[in-house]
């Protein structure tokens, strides 16, 4: 049995231990603390560059790919640093066409280009919000619409408009995306399917340029640049349209 003092004695004793244990994380925290002065911030990402950047990035690779010298050639490189982010330069949006690989066509690794591909390298709901995604959350800074020679899912809107042929299933909403750029490009000089591909290329620009807001506005503060390209499956170049 303890006396009165001894009972006293035990709850005063944890509580100065508590204000010490207090005290001593006070002033470890304070340690940690540094001087405004020496506090720097995180730098750019991969991707902050200026929408002309990215341009030249992207065809200096179209160039180095139609010559056969890539500089991209191991692709579990980076794999770690993959798993935690992703800082795309540029938002591109691709036929499906299975010749048509826009990380080769462009010798960019993985991670560095933000793809939406539909046949037809059309611009629907989905593949927008896809773009403003890239743009608003990635800062992606260029955003190029590409069609390629020889498509097929244009020479089918051609031939919907024109000689009035009828497509099995779902194919009609898909060629009802494109028979504007055939209509545009109807009767003009020149190979009408070249013709057509190019007009395809700049309407799917134009809405992206006027996709409001988000992108309209990026594009107006000079943030965001689009552009149109085609790519040519035999020889492999993009051309600018």
């Amino acid at each position: 049995m303890c006396d009165s003092t001894c009972c006293d004695h035990r709850p005063q004793m944890s509580r100065r231990r508590l204000l010490g244990a207090g005290a001593a994380s006070m002033a470890f925290l304070g340690g940690l603390a540094l001087p405004a002065a020496a506090q720097t911030e995180l730098p750019p990402p991969p991707n902050a560059i200026s929408p002309d950047a990215a341009l030249a990035r992207l065809m200096e690779g179209n160039a180095r790919y139609v010559a056969n010298t890539p500089q991209v050639k191991d692709f579990s490189a980076g794999r770690a640093a993959r798993a935690q982010a992703q800082y795309p330069f540029v938002g591109l949006v691709s036929c499906a066409d299975s010749r048509v690989a826009p990380e080769l066509a462009f010798d960019q690794g993985l991670g560095e280009v933000f793809v939406v591909r539909v046949a037809g390298n059309f611009v629907n709901d989905d593949g927008l919000a896809s773009l403003e995604y890239g743009v608003k959350v990635l800062g992606i800074p260029l955003l190029m619409v590409l069609g390629h020679s020889n498509c097929g899912a244009v020479d089918a809107a051609i031939k919907v408009v024109k000689d009035r042929v009828e497509l099995p299933g779902h194919l009609p909403l898909l060629i009802n995306a494109i028979k504007p750029a055939v209509e545009a490009s109807a009767g003009k000089p020149g190979n009408a399917l070249d013709n057509a591909i190019a007009a395809n290329v700049r309407l799917n620009v134009k809405r992206l340029i006027e996709a409001k807001p988000i992108l309209a506005e990026a594009v107006a503060a000079g943030k965001v640049k689009v552009v149109g390209a085609v790519y040519d499956i035999g020889t492999g170049k993009v051309s600018m349209v």
